[in-house]
C-alpha cells in the first residue's frame, strides 16, 4: 500500500500554537492567523513550538520544544469569508439574523529553526 504525497508530509515541518489554535507549518507556505497587531512586510517570531520533524528525527515538546523558533512575514491582512448566524424561538415571532466576517492576517512561514539552525 503506497501513500500519496498529500497525506504524508515531506520534509521538515513543525507544529506552532498560534491565535490559541495549533497550526501544521511548513517553509515557504502562507497561513492564515487570527488578526496580529504587526504592518504588511514585518517580520514575527513565534516560540510555542509544540512539534519539529526534520531529517535528524523527531523533537516533541514538553510543552514546547526549548530554542525551537517560527519565523513569519506578513502579508496581508484579510477577511474570512461570511458567516449567517440565525437564531429564532419557534412559536414566538422572534428572529435575527446576523453576520460575522473574521479578521484575519495572512503570513508567509520564513524559517523553521533549532538551537539557531534553520531546518528545512
Amino acid at each position: 500500500m503506497s501513500e500519496t504525497p498529500a497525506s504524508s508530509p515531506t520534509g521538515a515541518y513543525a507544529i506552532v500554537e498560534a491565535s490559541g489554535q495549533q497550526f501544521w507549518i511548513q517553509n515557504d507556505r502562507y497561513l492564515d492567523l487570527d488578526r496580529i497587531a504587526a504592518e504588511e512586510g514585518e517580520t514575527i517570531t513565534l516560540e510555542n513550538v509544540l512539534l519539529v520533524k526534520n531529517a535528524a528525527g523527531t523533537t516533541v515538546g514538553q510543552p514546547y520544544v526549548s530554542g525551537a523558533t517560527v519565523e513569519l512575514k506578513v502579508m496581508a491582512h484579510r477577511r474570512g469569508p461570511k458567516i449567517i448566524v440565525y437564531k429564532m424561538r419557534p412559536k414566538k415571532k422572534t428572529r435575527r439574523k446576523n453576520g460575522h466576517r473574521q479578521e484575519l492576517t495572512r503570513v508567509m512561514v520564513q524559517s523553521i529553526s533549532v538551537g539557531g539552525k534553520s531546518i528545512g
